[in-house]
């Protein structure tokens, strides 16, 4: 399990950093549904992302799903730790 969390975290964080230069440069961008969608694995890769490359940090509908994303992994951590 830990592996595959390390994997899905670090794409998680190299998802958002492709996605801000792609903003960059004002090209094809990923779906904030899919930055979301990886944000539910990769929790710590998609929070990293967003501090270290600045990406969504100042959208604040994007700020709200993903605390809401945040709320669930922490429901389900809970949840596995309990069980």
């Amino acid at each position: 399990m830990i592996p595959f969390l390390l994997i899905a975290n670090v794409i998680t964080f190299g998802v958002f950093g492709f996605d801000k230069l792609q903003a960059k440069k004002h090209q094809w961008r990923i779906s904030e549904n899919v930055l979301l969608g990886l944000s539910l694995v990769g929790i710590v890769g998609a929070a990293s992302g967003m501090l270290i490359f600045n990406h969504k940090v100042s959208k604040k509908s994007f700020l709200v799903k993903f605390f809401l994303i945040v709320l669930i992994d922490v429901v389900l951590l809970y949840r596995f730790i309990r069980h």
